[in-house]
């Protein structure tokens, strides 16, 4: 009998990086002439995931925005993994938006996934949902490499990341 081939598909973001990223922000904005004298705050709160920020206007809350998806960005943090939350009236005159990071694959896109590999109709090859990641096995490791290279080009609104290859 043949051997078993297989990968795991997660997702995820690497937290330090975020926190380098934020720190760099908020360097930044001390920095720039047009955060002076504002309420601008960035709070990384790297427990639950997310990222709050605060501003005085919706001017500055999407300046204060750019700076840090440019930080990310820089940082090489998939910014598919933000969910961006809506811009909400907080109290003194501000706002405030939070900006969720996408950890693991939901239960959504790991059956879109796990569909997606079989509607590329390849011979041997199985997927399997085993919690917050999908498991791609086959006797090919030819056919293995097919099925990134046809992951990798489709979008499922997250950064896909194949790891444990054997």
């Amino acid at each position: 009998m043949a051997q078993l081939n297989s990968f795991d598909i997660t997702t995820g973001v690497d937290l330090q990086e975020v926190d380098n990223a934020i720190n760099q922000a908020q360097k930044e904005i001390a920095q720039r002439y047009d955060f002076k004298d504002s309420k601008a705050t960035i709070d990384f709160q790297r427990g639950e995931g997310k990222i709050v920020l605060t501003a005085d206007s919706d001017f500055r809350m999407r300046a204060l925005f750019d700076v840090v998806q440019a930080k990310l960005i820089k940082r090489a943090v998939p910014v598919k993994n933000l969910d961006i939350g809506e811009i909400k009236p907080a109290g003194g005159d501000t706002v405030r938006r939070e900006v969720a990071l996408k950890m693991s694959l939901d239960g959504d896109t790991a059956k879109k996934v796990a569909a997606a590999i079989k509607d590329a109709k390849m011979k041997k090859v199985q997927a399997a949902i085993q919690g917050d990641q999908v498991r791609v096995s086959s006797p090919s490791r030819d056919e293995l490499q097919l099925v990134m290279q046809m992951l990798r080009a489709k979008d499922f609104g997250v950064e896909l990341k194949f790891g444990n290859y054997r």
